[in-house]
């Protein structure tokens, strides 16, 4: 499987993609199940959960470089908790929604990992910009 090195690469892959999905793992191989676990239940889920590579239309033309970062920059955190856990894209179709009403994919085949500079970019470009965007981490800090 090759190896996304840049948020323009990245974006230059999704292009006008439909059905590409971000996920953060082990892998396609670790992946054969083809199913996740809500970590909270314990339920087993009949897809992958799954961040959604798609261009909205509300994007309206903005930056795709942009768009991909974000899609990174949102579950980056899972790599801090779980060592083991790499971005890669895959290419499948949404089987249901999950209890955060991410996708679950059903997995076609594994496209590319993302390389830890990709992410890395993206969360410079992110940090850069005007809102206050945050990872979606629902770990919560300790007061001190």
């Amino acid at each position: 499987m090759r190896t996304v090195e840049s948020l323009e690469e990245l974006a230059e892959l999704v292009g006008g993609e439909r059905n590409l999905y971000l996920r953060w793992s082990k892998g396609p191989e670790a992946d054969s199940s083809r199913t996740s676990r809500d970590e909270l239940t314990g339920v087993e889920l009949p897809g992958l959960s799954a961040s959604a590579l798609a261009v909205e239309p509300w994007w309206d033309g903005r930056p795709l470089r942009l768009w991909v970062a974000r899609r990174l920059y949102d579950y980056r955190h899972l790599a801090e908790r779980r060592a083991d856990a790499k971005p890669w894209v895959l290419e499948g179709a949404e089987c249901g929604r999950g209890p955060d009403n991410e996708p679950l994919v059903d997995c076609k085949r594994p496209v590319a990992w993302i390389a830890p500079q990709a992410v890395e970019e993206a969360a410079r470009l992110i940090d850069e910009q005007r809102g206050d965007w945050g990872p979606l981490d629902r770990v919560e800090e300790t007061a001190p």
